[in-house]
Formats: structure tokens, C-alpha cells, sequence
């Protein structure tokens, strides 16, 4: 679709592209609920099970709305939105879970489903190894939301694809640049929370993730080259989306492309490393943020990308990093992808150490999860992607801490004598007990005698996690702190998505082994 045909469109239709039926809102007082009936029909479902003989209920009531939209140059290539509405209830009988779901959210539907979570409890009993053990948790009857200025659902599509287009534009103005390709999702989670232990919790999440993707092509070699926004998504409204910035990554990074064609390609061997938090924030999710998910560590998760090396025996022993290397769990984080005021267990979210001064110190862990490790509270990681969904255990946002110590990227350049500078996330692979990784990254900066040089390319850091945070010797200061993360981060069987966030400062590795991607062997 053009541009001009596009914007004739929506000024006749486009506010029957975003019809859909009403969404649950907050009432303003934080101990009520905005809809009398949902909470009356939580109230029949957890009635239902206990007088089936559940030990434990809870429900989720829950809709769920997302919208993208793609352009490519002066195109609209694509524009979709959806909206689901349900519910789920899970109970524990005779020290086993059961779990069901209906997207007809009646009365006579709930009763139904909560009885046939109980039957399903039953029937699982047979291969429960050990009864399910919940850690204690308060009750609570409270609302929580997103901290929004501008919720993204009230700005009209033709905005967003103005701004979209307009993205594509300047980097066409780029001498060299051949495509350039933008999109936009957001999406919203409003959830209604009730369990037998009296807990009556309401949710509103939303998350924004503007992006762009810049080529360029060489028509003399045929070969491409391209550069992806260094823009991140984040839990936040649509005041996030800052069109000055935006356009100033878009131009950048069509002059990075096409500065692709001639860098020059990287010698291998071992290379002090700088990597800007646009790179680490996807290093600290697969190397630190995976392998502390104590499902992983315990072989429950075998199936879905591996398990852990950070095995139980490992727990307050294992030097895991340099001194220097603080990395927190953090539900509660500003503008964080898993940012939330309770989990889906109904646990209040919390901020706790994954690795404290080097030391690896704490798993993620839910009420189920707690006392395998012989701790008497949850962390609150439990999560479920859809009200159909069952909720277990999910990685909350995770992050270096910034150095104590002052220090600015421009500082760490000047005290570095021969190091790469890697910025942007790239290809990446790692084993299945996390430990053994390669990362790429979208550019490559030679530094010399403290000054950026030239670009680089053709370059992978490879190396194993222990070895690559015992290497860490410099970590910036809080003024440089940058918030990446992943819109969609898939586990379980069947498969689930969550979005994480990972903040980071640019921080100094020493002696990483780099290899040429670009060279045959």
C-alpha cells in the first residue's frame, strides 16, 4: 500500500481498525475492582474448586491486546491488531496441580472449568513424584499499572505510520542505503487475579518497541550489508517513542551500513573487548540470565534450550564473575519489559542478587519452586503468557549494576591501549547448560593508544560464561546505564513468550578470544 493511499484510508476508516470490545479498566480506588462481576465470577471458581476438594485455587481473568505495524521504503506492508479475553483456573488436589481454561467467561462456564481443573488434578496424581509445596504469601487486594503517559492504543495507526515512513525516508537520503524497513508492536496485558488464599489482584501492562532495519547493497559485488536500530523495547507508553532519536539512529545507521562494504576485517586471536550495553544486554540474558531459572539448574527444562551448569551444589561458591560483578533480578525496575506489581502467583515483586561480588548467590525461583532450595518465600518469577496458558517460572528483568566508581565510555576508551568496541546485538550461540557462547554484534570499532581508529568486521567474541565475567575489569558508571531487552523470549512445552529487560553499563573484558566470521575453514 502507498503512503497517499494509506493516509486517504484511514481518514475515512481507521478508527474501525482499532474496534474492539471494551477492555477492563482501573476504578481509581486501589482496593476495588473495576468490574463487579469479574470479581464475583472469581468468586464462583474458587468455590467451585475447594467444594471439589482443592487444598488450593486461583483464577486469572485476563485480556490481552497487541497491534504491529510494518513498513518497508514508502510501503505499508502490514497492519495487525488483536484482542483475546479468558480465563484460567489452577488448583492443587491431593498435592497435585491441575489446570484448565475457557474463553466463554460465564458463570455456568467458570463452575465448569474449575471442576474439570480438579478432575485434571486427579488424573495427573499418579505420576506426581512429590506433592506440590507452595511457600507462604500474604494476601492481597490491590491494582497495579504501567506507568503511561500515552497509551499506544489511543494514538491513530496513520501517526504511527507517518513516523514509520518518515524513519524510512531519511535513511533513504543516506548515499549508498538501498532499503530500509521500520515496524512497531505494543501490547497490553490487563489481568485480574484471584486465589483461595484471598488475594484479589488487578494488573494493566503495557510495552513499546519501535525498530528499524537500514540496507545497504554494493551492485559491483552483489554483497549486503545492514544496521538495526539500537533502540530497545521497553515497559512504557507511546512517550517513549522519541522521533528525534529515532531519526538520528536511522541516519547513523545508514552510514554505518554502508560503511560495512569496506571495514576491514578483523584479526582473530585474543582482544580486550569494550562492549556497549547495546551488545551486553543479550550476553547477560543467555549467560547469566538463563542459567539462574532454577527449573534449568533442577533438568525440568531440558527440552527447551538446555538446562544449567549453575547446578544447586554451585549455590555461594562458584566465583562466577570478577569482584566487580553485580547482577540483579528486578521486578520492579522503571521501564522494565517483566516489571510488574505481583506475579502470577500473587507474589509482590522484589528486587534480589543473581551474583553478588563475583559470587553466584540466587536462582529465580516461584511458590513451588521456593523450598527446593530451602528458601521460605518466592521470588515472584511466575508468569503465563495468556490466560490459557499455565503459569511457571520466567525470568524477571535482569542487569549489571553500574561501577561505583565514576567513569564514562569516553573515560574507558581513553584508558584502553588496544581493545574492540562492539555496540547492537548480533547472530549468537550458545550450549545447552549455557556455558559455552558466541556473540555477534551490528558494528565493530578498532581502538588504538585510547582512540576509536576504524570500523571493523567480520568479528564474534566466543568464550565460556566463568571465564568471560571473571575477565570483566571496568564497568561504567550509572550515567551511562542503558536499558536493552527482548519483546519475546520463548520457554516452556508447550512454548511460551515473555518480554525481559537487561540494563548494563559499557564495560571492559580482557583477553576474549575473537574470531573472523568471514573467513572460511
Amino acid at each position: 500500500m502507498k503512503r497517499r493511499d494509506f493516509v486517504k484510508l484511514t481518514a475515512t476508516s481507521g478508527a474501525a481498525l482499532l474496534l474492539a470490545p471494551p477492555v477492563l479498566r482501573f476504578q481509581q480506588s486501589p482496593n476495588q475492582s473495576s468490574d463487579p462481576d469479574i470479581a464475583r465470577l472469581a468468586d464462583v471458581a474458587l468455590e467451585s474448586a475447594r467444594g471439589e476438594g482443592a487444598s488450593y485455587a486461583d483464577i486469572r481473568i485476563n485480556r490481552y491486546r497487541n497491534q504491529s505495524i510494518g513498513t518497508r521504503e514508502q510501503r505499508v506492508t502490514n497492519i495487525s491488531n488483536n484482542e483475546n479475553f479468558g480465563f484460567g483456573v489452577r488448583v492443587i488436589v491431593d498435592g497435585t496441580w491441575g489446570f484448565a481454561a475457557s474463553n466463554v467467561v460465564t458463570k455456568e462456564e467458570v463452575v465448569k472449568v474449575a471442576k474439570a481443573a480438579v478432575k485434571i488434578a486427579r488424573a495427573n496424581r499418579g505420576i506426581q513424584k512429590e506433592p506440590v509445596q507452595l511457600a507462604a504469601v500474604p494476601s492481597y487486594t490491590e491494582t497495579w499499572n504501567t506507568p503511561v503517559k500515552s497509551n499506544p492504543f489511543d494514538v491513530p495507526v496513520a501517526d504511527k505510520v507517518a513516523l514509520l515512513l518518515g524513519l524510512n525516508e531519511e535513511a533513504m537520503k543516506v548515499k549508498g542505503v538501498s532499503f530500509c524497513s521500520s515496524f512497531m508492536q505494543m501490547a497490553n496485558e490487563h489481568k485480574y487475579f484471584a486465589s483461595t488464599v484471598g488475594s484479589r489482584i488487578e494488573q494493566d501492562l503495557t510495552r513499546m518497541y519501535p525498530s528499524f532495519t537500514v540496507t545497504s547493497v554494493n551492485k559491483e559485488t552483489g554483497k549486503f550489508e545492514s544496521r538495526n536500530s539500537l533502540t530497545e523495547p521497553i515497559g512504557k507508553g507511546y512517550e517513549c517513542v522519541n522521533q528525534k532519536v529515532l531519526i538520528e539512529d536511522v541516519r547513523s545507521a545508514g552510514e554505518e551500513a554502508v560503511m560495512k562494504h569496506t571495514a576491514k576485517s578483523v584479526e582473530p586471536g585474543k582482544r580486550d573487548l569494550i562492549l556497549h550495553p547495546t551488545n551486553l544486554w543479550l550476553t547477560i540474558h543467555e549467560s547469566v540470565g538463563h542459567p539462574t531459572e532454577l527449573d534449568r539448574a533442577l533438568g525440568y527444562e531440558a527440552n527447551y534450550a538446555g538446562t544449567s551448569f549453575l547446578t544447586t551444589d554451585k549455590l555461594g561458591k562458584l566465583k562466577f564473575g570478577s569482584d566487580i560483578v553485580n547482577v540483579v533480578a528486578d521486578k520492579t525496575q522503571e521501564g522494565g519489559l517483566a516489571t510488574c506489581g505481583f506475579d502470577d502467583d500473587g507474589v509482590k515483586t522484589k528486587e534480589w542478587h543473581l551474583i553478588k561480588d563475583g559470587l553466584f548467590v540466587d536462582y529465580q525461583t516461584t511458590r513451588d519452586q521456593a523450598h527446593l532450595i530451602g528458601q521460605k518465600e518466592s521470588d515472584g518469577c511466575c508468569y503465563a503468557d495468556n490466560w490459557s496458558s499455565i503459569p511457571f517460572q520466567r525470568m524477571p528483568n535482569v542487569s549489571l549494576r553500574p561501577g561505583t566508581k565514576k567513569l564514562s565510555l569516553a573515560d574507558l576508551i581513553a584508558d584502553t591501549e588496544d581493545a574492540i568496541l562492539i555496540k547492537g546485538r548480533g547472530s549468537w550461540s550458545i550450549d545447552h547448560q549455557r556455558y559455552n557462547f558466541q556473540f555477534g554484534g551490528q558494528t565493530f570499532w578498532e581502538i588504538k593508544k585510547g582512540k576509536l581508529t576504524q570500523m571493523l568486521r567480520d568479528v564474534a567474541y566466543q568464550a565460556t560464561t566463568t571465564e568471560f565475567w571473571n575477565s570483566c575489569d571496568a564497568i561504567c558508571s550509572e550515567e551511562e546505564y542503558y536499558l536493552g531487552g527482548s519483546f519475546s523470549d520463548g520457554k516452556g512445552e508447550p512454548g511460551q513468550s515473555n518480554s525481559v529487560s537487561h540494563g548494563a553499563c559499557p564495560s571492559r573484558f580482557r583477553k576474549v578470544n575473537v574470531l573472523n566470521t568471514g573467513r572460511k575453514v
